[in-house]
């Protein structure tokens, strides 16, 4: 088996480097605070993000960004709006072919940009990949069964990549849409932002499967209109990861959204929901590319305008009737 690195030792990366490390290869993790990865090395357990987990031999730990960096294979995990920072660090260090494969879920707030933009804008000669599905970090930490996208523009780099990382517990399929892919993974996180102020206002689980069908529909509007496949948010980074996010308070931003409809949410948990970033992206891409995103516009409103949660939803169930035809 082959080094894998992992660049990120949050909850999500460590889950990921438990998967590799299990299924034969040697992973490394890198962690920003050393204080976590000589945790990690000596007890074999993230007591951060992911506790009570027992962490393969195969799983070493580091702080040292350019130990990460050389491996045939790197994947991001951090947190979206940290990736533009981490990809400047690591791309000197990087040789042509190494492939960087995103796990991140977002777009940027300053340039608006997919996570494949922000990779490729600093390393232009890399593979790139980026990996998406509806997947709870502990759930794959533990071995249990899943599965999630792989999309890459190359297909064959793609079936490649596939072969390399898929375990045991982790089926990946591929795909060559990646903006239909990131999109999905970006934007299913407002949605069950929106699904979680449902849930937090008490309005049963009708109205949350309507909400999901129609946030369904505004992804693929947006997919679309950004060079996207509609087919392909049929899969698992488009309604299996709304499924898996939208329903259950396991879901950071679910549980978000549950805070703002009870009037207990606190600004310092705001930094570590991607949705909260990804509402205020996409609401200023609807801007630009003059989309009609009716739920990603109400989420924004709850956060960034100061509209209450009731008066975001009323004005949703308010709106007119129309076809549906999407």
């Amino acid at each position: 088996m082959s080094a894998i690195n992992v660049i990120g030792a949050g909850a999500w990366g460590t889950a990921l480097a438990q998967t590799f490390a299990s299924n034969g290869h040697h992973v490394t993790l890198w962690a920003r605070e050393e204080s976590l990865a000589t945790s990690i090395n000596t007890h074999h357990e993230n007591p951060i993000y992911l506790k009570d987990i027992s962490l393969h031999h195969n799983l070493v730990a580091t702080s040292d960004l350019e130990k990460a960096s050389h491996a045939d294979d790197i994947l991001i995990a951090t947190p979206a709006q940290f990736v533009d920072d981490i990809v400047q660090q690591i791309k000197d260090n990087l040789n042509a072919s190494q492939s960087l494969i995103i796990c991140a879920k977002g777009i940027t707030k300053d340039r608006l940009e997919l996570m494949s933009d922000v990779v490729r804008r600093h390393c232009p000669d890399n593979p790139i990949a980026v990996l998406t599905g509806p997947n709870f970090a502990a759930d794959i930490a533990r071995g249990r069964p899943s599965a999630s996208t792989l999309a890459c523009d190359d297909a064959a780099h793609a079936k490649h990549i596939q072969q390399h990382l898929t375990s045991k517990n982790l089926r990946l399929y591929t795909t060559t849409d990646m903006i239909g892919a990131q999109i999905g993974g970006a934007l299913k996180n407002v949605i069950a932002i929106a699904c979680g102020i449902l849930h937090g206002l008490d309005l049963g689980e009708s109205a949350r499967a309507a909400l999901v069908t129609r946030g369904l529909a505004e992804i693929a509007r947006l997919s679309v209109r950004m060079g996207g496949q509609r087919e392909t948010l049929m899969g698992q980074c488009g309604i299996g990861d709304l499924m898996l996010t939208c329903s259950s308070i396991q879901s950071r931003n679910f549980s978000f959204g549950v805070r703002l409809a009870t009037g207990i949410e606190e600004t310092p948990s705001r930094s570590v929901v991607e949705g909260v970033h990804t509402a205020y992206a996409a609401y200023h891409l609807t801007e630009k590319l003059h989309i009609e995103m009716p739920i990603v516009n109400a989420v924004y409103g709850c956060i960034y305008q100061n509209k209450t949660v009731k008066e975001s939803v009323y004005n949703l169930l308010d709106r007119p009737a129309r076809e549906e035809k999407e």
